[in-house]
């Protein structure tokens, strides 16, 4: 009778283990599925963000001829009687979740043609981009998305050697940051500035809409 319950009772003990080892293996899963979707989405706000520095830069360059010396000159320009803004605000890196862009300057160093992730992670998305991000087919690193604007056929025939790349800060580049998703605060489109070049954010899904230059992008 005794052999019998010991029996009883370590086939539950058994069938407990057995138990938790399946909830561990299904909770990993999920946890990567998550990352996963996690990830992508913060691809999706990486392209949105680019286009956005691209568009504001060609919008800069059309107005004087000049590249901007600093981002922020995208966003109060003030070459002109009246103020204009190419771009709304200045946002942080969606990959970094920081305001850690490295800059893609000029060959003579003193103008900003675009911006590039300082992340070294690996991207989810490899093809399908839009023509003017071909370049980021099969792409080992987000650092190697950027966002350039070329205003002449000259310039988009220079090898990328040829363009220094800095971080934002001005300092030396150093180790780019790794893959950290940080919380993103909403995005409202400004619909009382007519002359932002900007209308495609309106359309961005709300998962998408990038954090402003640095409000709330705070790593996890």
């Amino acid at each position: 009778m005794r052999s019998a319950l010991n029996r009883q009772r370590g086939f539950t003990y058994m069938g407990l283990l057995f138990a938790v080892a399946v909830m561990g293996l299904m909770l990993t899963l999920v946890g990567r599925v998550w990352s996963t979707t996690e990830q992508r989405e913060r691809e999706i706000q990486l392209l949105f963000v680019g286009h956005a520095y691209r568009n504001a830069i060609a919008s800069y360059f059309a107005s004087g001829h000049r590249f901007p010396a600093e981002l922020k000159d995208l966003v109060q320009d003030d070459r002109s009687p009246e103020p204009r803004h190419h771009l709304r605000t200045l946002y942080a890196d969606p990959t970094t979740g920081q305001a850690d862009w490295n800059l893609v300057m000029t060959p003579d160093g003193q103008g900003i043609m675009g911006v590039v992730s300082s992340s070294n992670a690996a991207p989810i998305k490899r093809d399908r981009f839009d023509p003017a991000d071909e370049s980021f087919k099969d792409s080992d690193c987000y650092c190697s998305w950027r966002f350039i604007y070329y205003p002449n056929r000259f310039m988009r025939s220079l090898a990328p050697s040829t363009l220094t790349v800095r971080p934002s800060g001005g300092a030396p580049a150093g180790p780019s940051n790794t893959f950290h998703p940080g919380r993103l605060s909403p995005l409202i489109p400004d619909s009382s500035n007519p002359a932002s070049p900007l209308g495609s954010d309106r359309s961005l899904p709300d998962s998408a809409t990038p954090a402003p230059f640095g409000q709330g992008s705070t790593p996890n």
